[in-house]
């Protein structure tokens, strides 16, 4: 199951995102955007949100879900 969360600001479109039941707040560390909850998250529960963000990596670590910011690129 999911619950919804209040906004987050995230440098792209999320709205579509759903946070996995048991989150508690999500927040920023430096470009990362972290997912704690009270107790530990299950592994479907990480698994949830790397099927919504594929193209991010995805790690978790007991009661953190860490979504790690796409790599910078330099630009010619």
């Amino acid at each position: 199951m999911t619950q919804p969360t209040p906004t987050v600001r995230i440098p792209e479109d999320l709205t579509e995102v759903t946070w996995p039941v048991g989150t508690e707040m999500a927040s920023f560390t430096g470009d990362a955007l972290v997912l704690t909850s009270a107790t530990d998250f299950d592994t479907s529960a990480a698994d949830h949100v790397r099927h919504q963000l594929p193209h991010r990596h995805v790690t978790h670590d007991g009661d953190v879900i860490t979504v790690w910011p796409r790599p910078h690129r330099d630009r010619p």
